[in-house]
């Protein structure tokens, strides 16, 4: 997720005063809880007792995007523990029946929670598939994210946990998996989904569309795009598909941003290998979120990132490498748990900030020296990188404060400062090949890097990552971090002379 600046002007966009829509449950035996895997930033996401293979969705869209639409989920999994009951993530839509392995089960709903009881207890290591008929609503809720509401359909924003406002799941990134997406929909809209199409049948008034991803996902990066849309199609690196999805009225306008896109992709594989996906490409809504997100191989962009004449072409560029940054660092690789988003967007930073150097004369170490001048800043307003401050109360996305993008990229400056460039290459390269299709932690990216530059690099790692004030930058013992107290009272004093 990449904020824009309308959003540090705006404030969080996404919490809407409409409430959502109560699961419609049957009773069960005992009180619901919810459950979580014990992720430290939210308790309650994920949930133990089972690790999903697939998804498969269905979803029936009538042509208004402030109705709910008709849904179908099959869940294919294998339990690891016992499970008496099975706690699914979901809230915003109505529950109309699930099915464990067949037989119909008793459900309810606790706070973000659907606790399914089957007829008979799930043993350890046994194969479960759920089937849960349910609604979708598009409608915005109390919580933030899921589907957004486009001014010709619907697309999806599911970081950091808005995964289960739209579909049940294990809506934890630790739990990545295959899905299958099948979309009915009015015949004169286009629908494209994360994966590769498998089918496409028309039917009277309606279409169906069906994509099936090649890779297994996290729940935060579904993706699926329904509106007035053309796709656009061109070859990236070594043949790889690129389809762009673009307003049709939008797409001459368009087309000279989305032609960079290839030589973007020969860049980023010259710097960390081969893309790891299927495909690739942008879809682009007709919608003010006020971020850009790395839906997996379908990145998420409002239009009017494109269409703003504020924004310099060196900006756009770099905002779509950071994107496309992702599909290695965060989507390919993913985060075990939310403290390690600081792997994700420090890396897609840092991407980001090089391409603006290389392609757009825009230094890298300035940047960076201002990025440090605010690091303890930062640092007491959100926390350290890799401890980041839970989130506001009704503002999950919140935990995307600065510290994880350019207090993070510095993280990685720093560390090339210390083990040299030719290391942190190889660094780079190797954490991507190594972990692909995966999760990983930050002690993993702190053995890797003490393993690929000969040395113990933890006491480095403890500093930079978890300290309340940034440590001395190698190599450049001039710069300097603004007081904490200085840089309040400053921020105070500006907004006063706005005021």
């Amino acid at each position: 997720m990449l904020l824009t600046p309308r959003t540090l002007r705006m404030g969080t966009a996404l919490v809407a005063a409409a409430a959502s829509t109560a699961l419609i449950a049957a009773s069960a035996p005992q009180p619901a809880v919810p459950l979580g895997v014990g992720d430290r930033l939210f308790p309650h996401l994920g949930n133990p007792g089972y690790d999903v293979a697939s998804y498969d969705i269905a979803f029936t869209y009538r042509g208004d995007n402030k109705k709910p639409l008709d849904a179908v989920t099959k869940i294919d999994a294998m339990t690891t523990s016992r499970l008496e009951r099975v706690n699914l993530d979901f809230s915003h839509g109505a529950v109309r029946s699930v099915e464990v392995n067949g037989h119909p089960a008793s459900f309810a709903s606790s706070d973000e929670d659907l606790v399914v009881t089957p007829e008979h207890a799930l043993p350890a290591g046994a194969p479960m598939e759920i089937t849960v008929r349910h609604t979708s609503n598009p409608a915005p809720g109390k919580e933030e994210g899921g589907w957004v509401q486009t001014k010709d359909g619907l697309a999806m924003a599911n970081q950091a946990d808005a995964g289960h406002r739209v579909f049940p799941c294990n809506d934890h990134p630790s739990d990545k998996a295959l899905f299958t997406f099948r979309i009915t929909a009015p015949k004169d809209l286009t629908v494209v989904a994360n994966g590769v199409p498998i089918g496409k049948t028309r039917e009277g008034a309606t279409t169906s569309w069906a994509y099936r991803t090649l890779h297994p996902m996290a729940t935060e990066l579904a993706q699926v795009s329904i509106g007035r849309s053309d796709v656009l199609h061109r070859e990236g690196p070594h043949g790889l598909p690129v389809r762009d999805v673009v307003p049709a009225k939008d797409r001459k306008v368009l087309e000279p941003w989305l032609e960079k896109t290839p030589a973007q992709l020969a860049w980023m594989e010259g710097k960390v290998g081969r893309y790891p996906f299927e495909n690739y490409g942008l879809v682009i809504a007709q919608a003010q979120t006020g971020f850009e997100l790395e839906t997996q191989t379908l990145s998420l962009f409002e239009k009017e990132v494109f269409t703003e004449p504020a924004y310099p072409a060196w900006y756009v560029d770099s905002i779509m490498v950071h994107e496309m940054a992702h599909q290695w660092f965060g989507d390919s690789v993913s985060p075990r748990t939310w403290s390690d988003v600081w792997l994700n967007e420090g890396h897609a930073t840092w991407y980001e900030a090089l391409y603006a150097q290389e392609k757009g004369h825009q230094p890298m170490e300035r940047r960076l020296r201002e990025a440090y001048k605010a690091s303890d800043s930062w640092r007491a307003a959100g926390g350290p990188p890799a401890a980041p401050k839970a989130p506001k109360p009704g503002q999950k996305i919140s935990i995307f404060r600065p510290v994880v993008y350019d207090g993070s990229a510095l993280v990685l400056y720093a560390l090339r400062q210390e083990i040299g460039a030719p290391a942190f290459e190889r660094l780079e390269r190797a954490w991507v090949r190594v972990h692909r299709d995966g999760t990983a932690t930050t002690a993993d990216y702190v053995k890797l890097a003490s393993l690929v530059s000969g040395r113990d690099l933890h006491d480095f790692f403890q500093a930079w990552l978890y300290g309340e004030k940034t440590p001395p930058m190698p190599g450049h013992p001039d710069w300097k971090s603004t007081p904490v107290q200085k840089a309040a009272t400053a921020a105070k004093a500006a907004g006063a002379a706005k005021g």
